[in-house]
């Protein structure tokens, strides 16, 4: 029996992650999931709840709640039952989501829905996904970026002007992630640095790893 395709994509907010990992989940034919929007959804969540980042029970009920799913084609990516896009960038939930995801009991619950969700094959992106949810994973993906590039591409993403803002928000979101899962590439990772590579020279490098894996499942 062929086992399932599973990517492991990690690295910081800002490193190309999102967009490697839905080219990479097309070209090899599987699903798309991005953990970081899981972690969102539980932060919209308790903003709309009125629930306290710090209170760790009321956090798990909360995302014992939210429903996941993986839907769509080209390629099929996670879904979030009653949050759309707009829901999961707020700059309030841009500042809360670290906060939530601190708690272990929280990222217990989410580490077996991530599982789940990529047990029938999947690109996982997220901050731990080499490290503790797939840490088995046939191929480990680690991206990084400089600063300035890290910032560039969020103000891209936002549609924001104010890059200082923007700036010290990933400051501040590094140093409260750092405290959860330290940032640094698994064992067994290839490291690709996103600084000065275009989203196709990377995407190519990620399929050249992946074709000495599943060399009958990529083009």
């Amino acid at each position: 029996m062929t086992s399932p395709i599973i990517v492991a994509v990690d690295g910081a907010a800002g490193s190309g992650k999102s967009t490697l990992a839905r080219g990479l989940a097309r070209a090899l034919g599987v699903a798309y999931v991005n953990t970081g929007l899981m972690y969102r959804a539980l932060a919209a969540a308790a903003i709309r709840s009125g629930v306290d980042p710090d209170d760790a029970e009321r956090l798990v009920d909360l995302a014992e709640a939210l429903r996941f799913t993986v839907r769509g084609d080209d390629p099929p990516a996670l879904e979030v039952e009653g949050y759309g896009p707009e829901d999961l960038t707020t700059p309030e939930v841009e500042s809360t989501v670290s906060l939530v995801a601190r708690h272990p009991a929280v990222r217990s619950l989410m580490r077996d829905a991530q599982r789940a969700l990529g047990s029938i094959g999947a690109v996982m992106e997220g901050r731990d996904i080499a490290t503790v949810v797939f840490p088995e994973a046939p191929l480990k993906l680690f991206l990084r970026a400089d600063p300035d590039r890290r910032v560039g591409r969020r103000a891209d993403e936002r549609g924001a002007d104010d890059r200082d803002a923007i700036g010290r928000a990933l400051q501040t979101r590094d140093a409260r992630d750092a405290r959860t899962n330290p940032l640094a590439p698994a064992r067994g990772a290839v490291v690709i640095d996103t600084s000065h590579r275009s989203i196709e020279e990377s995407l190519t490098t990620a399929l050249e790893e992946a074709r000495r894996i599943w060399p009958a499942a990529t083009p």
